[in-house]
């Protein structure tokens, strides 16, 4: 039954017919809720009353959406008894075409089904009308793999239709039945048999054959007489164009063998030929058919090859190694729009032709670009905003990045970017050759690693960090060589990576251990199938140990390869990447963000120096008069700056990372988080630097105070719960004595699966202000102390972007938080009666970025007159006006096994 214009099928409005076949009507639609055009494709009656046939439609529906390619039309899902794909603008197949064209088209065809058969599917009915090429050369194969989908239980395929090469319908089941479109099945299709890969290999010959001759390779008045064809006859050989390279001749011949076992076997064997039709013979391609003499000639030839091959293979054995080559240096200009922060600047694809870096684009919005080596304009990708970090593909087709707390990809090519999974806090990604995709993500200090398909799904987690060991997070992880084991970098819990840990983990196992302490961002770079080295970053300088990829340890001494390479110690991003054939690439400089002033910043965006000494701070807090910043550079140790006297006095002196410092509500004490060993607690000290530090309560996992009642009774901190993650709870003190306050038990006010943390007291003490993870995304909430009572969302969904770090004002009728995604000030306006708290929608208080927080610790605080921020602001080198260059590096493995010679020792040391 045919559907009218204006008609509606689910949430899909139907605008137009485009055609029909034997496997439904297709047509073009609008989807009403995503707001685009979409091609949808409406079963028959016959078939979407069958409920057994559209449940197993529906499992293979699922099956082909999860293809991605750039050549292959998308299938978005089922509606109904119909199926919503992508609408592909342009023209079907021409025939013929100009050879160097048909060449380009048939690549593009290959490529398409290549990543399909990888993924376990067959197109099954591919022909010219299956394949359509936009207005700019870009292949699209439709239908792929539709026939599988749609075909009944145990049929091979379906009756025939009149037509003579028409899409076989859908009859009655029967043995033996046949699918497919007659002209391009091949022979062990057409007579009911089942059928692999090596069917389309012969329907892209067919189709190959079709776009250089201009006519079928098989034909016939009706589908009896062309399947006879198809089984019996070969083709006119003689209308392939003289003009064709002859290994185009020998491929076309190849993949229309009749018996598939002489056929060519996989579809990556035409691509590579395709992609360099004029170099030599393919292997496993035997030559054209010609003249006895000439065949003779090659007889010869052939011979006097495999002599020389022979004499070889006695004198040599094992091919020599090839000869080192100079590395070679040169500077790419990424251009005056290219942003050089503190995460990843730019990253090389596999095969070290391409960049792709971040770049900003109209109205300033930060989105990816890419450009080749040889090349000097790069090109925007559009749908990219906000994007960060961007790794490449395996196959260097697809750039992942993340966007607005999501990880995504986008072809290089362009087009519509694909998202692939919710994620917080990421950092960094690793795309492996088996289409998993391993990456950084979490809360906090509970940041580890997980698993991701590359088609898209949930993660699935596969390390948390080991608190009792001093581990923070996992992040910026390294896909070995097998696929089998992944390297990482992890840190101590005072979140400087300098001092940090390379790690590597067993997929196998599940387990990991220590390779290399004293640096970050470790990466594998093979110069063999079994041996390569582990470089890494420590104080702005790349250092190379030999790395035995079987025994997974490091085998020598670390010796230092290149100074001045750019990274971000407290976010562990080294500014660097290895292709795979050993060209390096890496942005020069000391690091970016690592230290940085003390600055105000007002609403209106400008700045004044607070404290102009450059420092690794961290966690600023104002005392309640706001005459003195509490602060903790390093985040060794609690420092506190008198901001009249301009002195800055440093509080602890026998622990190790101290941080977090909260004022107590009169300014005498400060309560921070130390650790000492494995264990963590929180400490008591007196603000103007007299007197010892007193534990006021230990724990052996993570514990972060945030904020004092106003009476100066309850302290609002966060702990980290192996099973729920951070809940909040409160610590009653007795204050009789406020130079020995006696803790009583704490008490939990927030307990779910959730992640809730930095609890902050209002200035009245009714309310708290947190950041959840409720929503799957960092938000701020506000709940009534001690409690019952409901929950308010102040950030993110429909209340503005997402949030961190909640302040009051001291008036109580302003709420601030920062953005996670841009590092902006929102504000937010609120009242309060009863036990009801009512916000207004939040606006943005001052368009200025700040530095980004390493999401551990918070990077802004409020002046008591609420006019003011005491920030940290963005690296020059993040809002420069210049280019940005990074150094690239050919040749680099050459030089690394000139500086770094494999000897037989086997010590694991830091670097010297």
């Amino acid at each position: 039954m045919l559907l009218a214009p204006g008609e509606r099928l689910g949430l899909f409005e139907i605008l137009a017919p485009i055609g029909s076949g034997g496997m439904g009507e297709v047509y073009r639609a609008r989807d009403t809720k995503l707001k685009r055009d979409v091609a949808l494709k409406v079963l028959p009656e016959a078939f979407a009353r069958d409920p057994d046939r559209m449940a197993r439609f529906q499992r293979e529906a699922e099956v082909l959406a999860s293809l991605n390619h750039p050549n292959i039309a998308h299938i978005y899902g089922v509606e109904d008894r119909g199926l919503v794909m992508e609408l592909v603008e342009g023209e079907t197949l021409p025939c013929p075409l100009p050879v160097e064209t048909a060449l380009n088209y048939a690549r593009q065809v290959a490529e398409a089904l290549e990543y399909a058969h990888e993924h376990g599917v067959i197109h099954r009915d591919l022909k010219p009308a299956n394949i359509k090429v936009t207005a700019d050369g870009v292949v699209k194969v439709l239908d792929f793999g539709l026939a599988k989908a749609i075909e009944e239980p145990g049929s091979a395929s379906h009756d025939p239709a009149d037509s003579p090469s028409p899409t076989l319908t859908l009859g009655h089941t029967q043995v033996g039945v046949i699918m497919g479109t007659a002209a391009y099945m091949a022979p062990e299709q057409a007579a009911g048999a089942k059928v692999d890969r090596r069917a389309d290999i012969w329907s892209f010959g067919a189709v190959l054959y079709e776009m250089l001759s201009g006519k079928r390779a098989f034909g016939g008045d009706s589908v009896a007489d062309t399947l006879a064809t198809v089984m019996k006859l070969d083709p006119d050989w003689t209308a392939l164009p003289r003009d064709a390279p002859p290994s185009i001749h020998t491929l076309v011949r190849r993949c229309l063998a009749k018996d598939r076992k002489q056929r060519l076997q996989a579809i990556g064997e035409a691509r590579i030929v395709l992609e360099s039709p004029n170099v030599g013979q393919a292997p496993g391609l035997p030559t054209p058919t010609a003249p006895l003499q000439s065949r003779l000639g090659w007889v010869a030839a052939a011979a006097a090859v495999f002599a020389l091959a022979a004499l070889a293979f006695i004198h040599f054995r094992e091919p020599p190694p090839p000869a080192p080559q100079p590395m070679m240096r040169f500077s790419a200009d990424l251009g005056p729009d290219a942003v050089a922060g503190p995460r990843i600047t730019a990253a090389i694809s596999p095969d070290g032709q391409r960049l792709a870096f971040v770049a900003r684009g109209v109205g300033g919005r930060e989105q990816l670009a890419t450009r080749l080596l040889n090349q000097a304009i790069p090109t925007l990708l559009t749908g990219t905003d906000n994007a960060t970090d961007p790794f490449f593909s395996p196959d260097g087709r697809w750039i992942g990045f993340f966007a607005d707390g999501k990880m995504k990809k986008i072809s290089v090519e362009g087009g519509a970017a694909v998202t692939l999974s919710n994620v917080e806090n990421a950092r960094g990604a690793s795309w492996g050759e088996d289409g998993n995709i391993i990456v950084t993500l979490g809360p906090a200090t509970g940041i580890g690693l997980s698993r991701v398909p590359d088609a898209g799904g949930a993660p699935q987690t596969l390390t948390k960090p080991l608190l009792e060991k001093g581990e923070v997070s996992h992040r910026w992880p390294q896909i070995l060589p097998g696929g089998q084991n992944v390297l990482f970098t992890s840190s101590a819990v005072n979140g400087v990576y300098d001092d940090g840990f390379i790690e590597v983990l067993s997929l196998k196992t599940g387990q990991w251990k220590v390779v290399q302490k004293g640096g970050y961002f470790g990466r594998y770079v093979p110069a063999s199938n079994r041996s390569g080295y582990l470089v890494y970053v420590h104080q702005a300088t790349l250092f190379g140990v030999p790395f035995d990829p079987g025994r997974l340890e490091v085998r020598g001494t670390p010796v230092p390869l290149l100074e001045d390479v750019a990274g971000e110690q407290t976010m562990a991003g080294g500014q660097l990447d290895f292709s795979r054939n050993g060209t390096l690439v890496y942005l020069s400089g000391k690091g970016t963000g690592q230290n940085w002033p003390v600055v105000w910043l007002d609403s209106a965006g400008k700045t004044q120096s607070l404290y102009a000494t450059p420092g690794n701070y961290v966690s600023p807090r104002f005392s309640p008069d706001g005459k003195r910043l509490a602060l903790s550079p390093g985040t060794n140790d609690i420092q506190v700056y008198d901001l009249q006297r301009d002195t800055m006095t440093r509080l602890t002196f026998k622990t190790l990372n101290n941080t977090y410092p909260v004022w107590t509500p009169d300014g005498k004490h400060i309560v921070f988080r130390a650790q000492s060993g494995t264990g963590l607690s929180l400490q008591w000290i007196r603000s103007d630097g007299g007197g010892e530090a007193q534990p006021l309560l230990e724990s052996k996992t993570e514990l972060r105070p945030h904020s004092f009642s106003p009476d100066g009774k309850r302290l609002a901190f966060a702990e980290n719960n192996a099973e729920t993650g951070f809940d909040t709870w409160t610590l009653p003190l007795d204050l009789k004595d406020p130079e020995h306050p006696m803790p009583g038990k704490p008490d939990v006010f927030l307990k779910t699966p959730f992640l809730e943390y930095e609890p902050a007291f209002s200035p009245d003490g009714r309310w708290i202000a947190y950041q959840s993870s409720e929503s799957g995304l960092n938000q701020i909430y506000v709940r009534a102390f001690p409690g019952p009572g409901g929950q308010w969302l102040i950030s993110g969904s429909n209340s503005g972007p997402l949030g961190i770090h909640p302040i009051w004002s001291r008036n109580g009728r302003e709420l601030f938080y920062e953005t996670p995604l841009d590092n902006r000030i929102m504000v937010v306006t609120y009242s309060a009666k009863g036990d009801t708290f009512a916000a207004e929608k939040p606006r943005l208080w001052s368009d200025t970025r700040i530095l980004e927080p390493n999401n551990i610790f918070w990077n802004l605080d409020l002046g008591p007159d609420g006019k003011r921020f005491a920030v940290f602001p963005r690296p020059q080198a993040d809002e420069q006006k210049g280019s940005v260059h990074v150094t690239v590096l050919l040749n680099f493995l050459d030089e690394l096994r000139r500086k770094v010679p494999v000897s037989a020792g086997s010590t694991t040391s830091s670097p010297p």
